[in-house]
């Protein structure tokens, strides 16, 4: 699963990347994506840890790009904009960071520190990159039919609901706003259009803002909205434990505001986790909601999908109560479930195959 991280230029983007990350945050006014593996904290994975002794536990990850900051003040940094955007087409999450936070050391975009109107004009330019694409889609379409060729009747398809789409955006509403069947999505899937992604909003904040609502209005959309520091973030992410802990009760959070943005982007994906376990490797795999046994198989490895015989299952919750395997046997809770049972979160799965 990919996300990438949007926001105007000094919005704070690197350096929240960098706390959750761990990384070095990427030198300011670079031109480049960078790129960086969160892990998803599970509290669930360390306690199996403790249970197994495993040779290595492996959390679930977001592959997280650091996009530059955008600038839309000029035609350069609309191109360079266009540019960047045409390199995220394939992200499953845009999450968008807008800066609060006042900072006179820190040069404010368009000389103005106000998150509802970064996210107005960032949400314009998508929807307008968006246009574009569809504009050019349909030139090419009709181009094609004056041409008898194999998929006529495919592009057809496709010049109808391309126009359908050109109507939505001319009125100056994302992709996401439009009833889409499975069927249209599926011939629109390559273009990768940015105004069909999920979005997770973070607002960037002072430390005296922690506290404070913040408010985008209708800018907001569905999207979900937090407030965290990327400043206080950075500063908890070196600190040990104990003084973590210690800062944390200082300002009164309850947990780093970094674990919130993961969870949240793992929530806006619509993403759960199974389990395996053993003395080798305990792992939390990431899989989408709703996926059979059978499909969840494939993650781990295509042979055991090809393989596939049945999943020997247990809930966490079961093994976590009664403490170990041969007690969740004994209380009848572990089951072998068929190719299409749907996987719930926090199931741990040996899957039985043979190929």
């Amino acid at each position: 699963m990919k996300a990438a991280l949007l926001g105007m230029m000094q919005s704070g983007k690197s350096t929240l990347i960098s706390a959750v990350s761990g990384r070095p945050p990427a030198p300011s006014g670079t031109q480049e994506i960078h790129e960086a593996m969160v892990p998803v904290p599970d509290e669930r994975l360390d306690w199996l840890t403790s249970l197994y002794k495993p040779a290595k536990t492996v959390p679930a990850a977001i592959d997280c790009l650091d996009l530059p900051g955008l600038n839309f003040m000029d035609e350069h940094g609309r191109a360079a904009a266009r540019r960047l955007f045409g390199q995220i087409r394939t992200a499953d999450l845009f999450v968008v960071v807008l800066r609060a936070f006042e900072n006179e050391a820190v040069p404010a975009y368009r000389n103005r520190v106000d998150p509802r109107k970064d996210l107005e004009e960032l949400k314009t330019e998508l929807l307008l990159a968006d246009l574009e694409l569809v504009t050019t889609r349909i030139d090419r379409l009709e181009k094609q039919m004056n041409k008898p060729t194999k998929t006529q009747a495919r592009d057809k398809e496709e010049l109808a609901l391309q126009y359908k789409l050109q109507q939505i955006l001319e009125s100056e509403k994302p992709l996401s706003s439009a009833d889409l069947s499975s069927n249209e999505l599926e011939l629109i899937k390559s273009l990768g259009f940015l105004t069909l992604r999920p979005m997770l909003i973070v607002v960037n904040v002072g430390e005296n803002q922690l506290a404070q609502p913040m408010d985008l209005g209708k800018a907001a959309g569905d999207a979900e909205v937090i407030c965290l520091s990327a400043e206080i973030e950075s500063e908890l992410a070196q600190l040990d434990p104990d003084s973590r802990a210690e800062f944390m009760k200082d300002l009164g959070i309850s947990k780093p505001a970094s674990v919130q943005f993961v969870q949240s982007c793992y929530r806006t994906l619509g993403l759960i986790s199974f389990l395996t376990v053993g003395k080798d490797e305990v792992r939390a795999w990431p899989i989408r909601a709703g996926i059979s046994a059978h499909e969840a198989a494939g993650k781990v490895h295509s042979d055991i999908q090809r393989g596939f015989i049945r999943a020997e299952t247990m809930a966490f919750a079961d093994l976590r109560q009664l403490g170990d395997e041969k007690a969740v046997k004994a209380a009848g809770k572990m089951r072998l479930e068929g190719k299409n049972y749907i996987v719930q979160d926090g199931d741990i799965i040996c899957f039985r195959f043979n190929v």
